[in-house]
Protein backbone atom coordinates (compact mmCIF):
# COMPACT_ATOMS: atom_id res chain seq x y z
CA UNK A 1 0.00 0.00 0.00
CA UNK A 2 3.05 2.32 0.47
CA UNK A 3 3.07 2.56 -3.19
CA UNK A 4 -0.51 3.12 -4.11
CA UNK A 5 -0.03 6.08 -1.63
CA UNK A 6 2.91 7.78 -3.08
CA UNK A 7 0.85 6.80 -6.71
CA UNK A 8 -2.72 8.51 -5.39
CA UNK A 9 -0.29 11.33 -4.38
CA UNK A 10 1.11 11.87 -7.54
CA UNK A 11 -2.17 11.61 -9.61
CA UNK A 12 -3.55 14.29 -7.40
CA UNK A 13 -0.73 16.55 -7.82
CA UNK A 14 -0.99 16.23 -12.05
CA UNK A 15 -4.67 16.45 -11.82
CA UNK A 16 -4.90 19.58 -9.84
CA UNK A 17 -2.18 20.89 -12.14
CA UNK A 18 -4.48 19.70 -15.02
CA UNK A 19 -7.63 21.88 -14.06
CA UNK A 20 -5.15 24.78 -12.84
CA UNK A 21 -3.62 24.47 -16.70
CA UNK A 22 -7.12 24.58 -18.19
CA UNK A 23 -8.28 27.58 -16.10
CA UNK A 24 -5.28 29.41 -17.70
CA UNK A 25 -6.10 28.66 -21.47
CA UNK A 26 -7.36 30.90 -23.82
CA UNK A 27 -10.59 30.21 -24.57
CA UNK A 28 -10.25 32.51 -28.02
CA UNK A 29 -7.32 30.75 -28.49
CA UNK A 30 -6.97 27.83 -26.62
CA UNK A 31 -3.77 26.19 -28.63
CA UNK A 32 -2.07 29.77 -28.62
CA UNK A 33 0.46 28.78 -26.01
CA UNK A 34 2.68 25.56 -26.62
CA UNK A 35 4.10 25.61 -23.58
CA UNK A 36 0.85 25.27 -21.54
CA UNK A 37 -0.21 22.73 -23.60
CA UNK A 38 2.74 20.23 -23.49
CA UNK A 39 2.39 21.01 -19.74
CA UNK A 40 -1.48 19.90 -19.63
CA UNK A 41 -0.43 16.82 -21.84
CA UNK A 42 2.21 15.84 -19.72
CA UNK A 43 -0.17 16.51 -16.17
CA UNK A 44 -2.90 13.64 -18.88
CA UNK A 45 -0.22 11.48 -19.32
CA UNK A 46 1.03 11.36 -15.15
CA UNK A 47 -2.33 10.69 -14.29
CA UNK A 48 -2.84 7.70 -16.64
CA UNK A 49 0.54 6.29 -15.98
CA UNK A 50 -0.49 6.49 -11.88
CA UNK A 51 -3.94 5.38 -12.09
CA UNK A 52 -2.61 2.19 -14.58
CA UNK A 53 -0.32 1.25 -11.82
CA UNK A 54 -1.84 1.57 -8.63
CA UNK A 55 -2.61 -1.90 -7.48
CA UNK A 56 -5.54 -4.74 -8.66
CA UNK A 57 -6.04 -4.72 -4.94
CA UNK A 58 -6.79 -0.69 -4.55
CA UNK A 59 -8.94 -0.96 -7.64
CA UNK A 60 -11.04 -3.99 -6.71
CA UNK A 61 -11.47 -1.66 -3.15
CA UNK A 62 -12.64 1.07 -5.23
CA UNK A 63 -14.85 0.08 -8.39
CA UNK A 64 -16.98 3.81 -8.02
CA UNK A 65 -13.60 5.23 -9.80
CA UNK A 66 -13.08 5.20 -13.60
CA UNK A 67 -9.71 3.68 -13.26
CA UNK A 68 -9.52 2.90 -16.92
CA UNK A 69 -10.18 6.36 -18.46
CA UNK A 70 -7.01 8.10 -17.57
CA UNK A 71 -4.83 5.10 -18.57
CA UNK A 72 -7.14 5.36 -22.12
CA UNK A 73 -6.21 8.92 -22.07
CA UNK A 74 -2.76 8.63 -21.10
CA UNK A 75 -1.99 5.89 -24.15
CA UNK A 76 -4.30 8.13 -26.66
CA UNK A 77 -1.77 11.02 -25.97
CA UNK A 78 1.15 8.96 -25.89
CA UNK A 79 0.64 6.74 -29.37
CA UNK A 80 -0.93 9.45 -30.71
CA UNK A 81 -0.04 12.63 -29.51
CA UNK A 82 -0.43 14.44 -33.03
CA UNK A 83 -3.95 13.95 -33.51
CA UNK A 84 -5.12 14.49 -29.71
CA UNK A 85 -8.18 16.58 -29.68
CA UNK A 86 -7.95 19.77 -27.33
CA UNK A 87 -11.97 19.92 -26.89
CA UNK A 88 -11.45 16.45 -25.65
CA UNK A 89 -9.10 17.57 -23.02
CA UNK A 90 -10.89 20.60 -21.91
CA UNK A 91 -14.02 19.13 -21.45
CA UNK A 92 -12.44 16.17 -19.39
CA UNK A 93 -10.30 18.54 -17.52
CA UNK A 94 -13.33 20.71 -16.76
CA UNK A 95 -16.47 17.60 -15.90
CA UNK A 96 -14.04 14.74 -15.27
CA UNK A 97 -10.83 15.76 -13.48
CA UNK A 98 -12.29 17.30 -10.36
CA UNK A 99 -14.77 14.24 -9.55
CA UNK A 100 -11.60 12.19 -9.98
CA UNK A 101 -9.64 14.34 -7.65
CA UNK A 102 -12.25 14.12 -5.11
CA UNK A 103 -12.26 10.30 -5.42
CA UNK A 104 -8.48 9.87 -4.94
CA UNK A 105 -8.12 12.29 -1.86
CA UNK A 106 -11.36 10.49 -0.03
CA UNK A 107 -8.81 6.74 -0.97
CA UNK A 108 -6.27 8.81 -0.03
CA UNK A 109 -7.53 9.63 3.55
CA UNK A 110 -8.32 5.84 4.05
CA UNK A 111 -4.89 4.19 3.24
Amino acid sequence: MPRDRLLLGEMIEAAGRIVALVGRLDPERPAADRDLLDALLWNFTVLGEGSGQVSAELKADHPEVAWADPVRLRNRIVHGYWSVDLDVLVSTARDDVPRLVAELRVIEGEI
